[in-house]
């Protein structure tokens, strides 16, 4: 497992306006936050094939590549090499059908869990050896509606849930900045607690 500090935060999602409230444009919806804490600015940048912000003080690119998700690596692969960035200096954010609404895993390598965008990040950089925040949108129990489903938006409670983790992410930022991945993740892995039976009322004093 890798303890290097990010230096190059990616959103994936799917570009345009049709989009960008659906379950799959998660990751999406995190780097925009992020930016917004950092103070830093989204703008095109073609031969990076997406929108690109620069938090200088912090030392992190951001990346929402435009390429659709299939072929998302196409613009991590190009930014990491020409910044020489290491996949292990990588975050890519994204949607996780295997993770119910409101929960989130960050975790290092691994599989890939049949995302498309990961594929292909994957793919370019040679490797499945970088960072993964899984932002949790839930399964919609049938694997022929994935595709459907993921293309969505979510249900009104099931968003308020995502924004939630997105909320409880974006708050650890300090944390992951610093490369302290082991403490990040522990305070983001958690599981909520069941929910409990409501109590049995007593009956009615005859």
């Amino acid at each position: 497992m890798s303890s290097a500090t990010p230096r190059l935060v990616v959103g994936l999602g799917n570009p345009g306006a049709e989009y960008t409230g659906t379950r799959h444009n998660a990751g999406f919806w995190f780097c925009e936050q992020l930016a917004d804490k950092l103070g830093a600015h989204f703008s095109h940048e073609s031969r990076f094939h997406g929108f690109v912000a620069n938090a200088r003080d912090a030392g992190i690119w951001l990346l929402m590549p435009q390429t659709y998700m299939n072929r998302s690596g196409q613009a991590v692969g190009a930014l990491a090499r020409f910044y020489r960035i290491a996949p292990a200096e990588i975050l890519v954010v994204h949607d996780e059908l295997d993770i119910p609404p409101g929960q989130l895993r960050l975790k290092f390598g691994g599989g890939l869990g049949g995302h498309n965008g990961l594929k292909d990040t994957s793919a370019h950089l040679g490797t499945n050896d970088y960072w993964r925040l899984r932002v949790g949108i839930g399964h919609p129990g049938d694997r022929n509606d994935v595709a459907n489903y993921v293309l969505k938006p979510a249900r009104r409670e099931e968003q308020a849930q995502i924004e939630e983790a997105l909320e409880r992410a974006l708050a650890a930022w300090s944390t992951i900045a610093h490369g302290d991945w082991n403490a990040a993740s522990t305070r983001l892995n958690v599981r909520p607690a069941p929910l409990k039976p409501p109590k049995a009322k007593d009956p009615p004093v005859q």
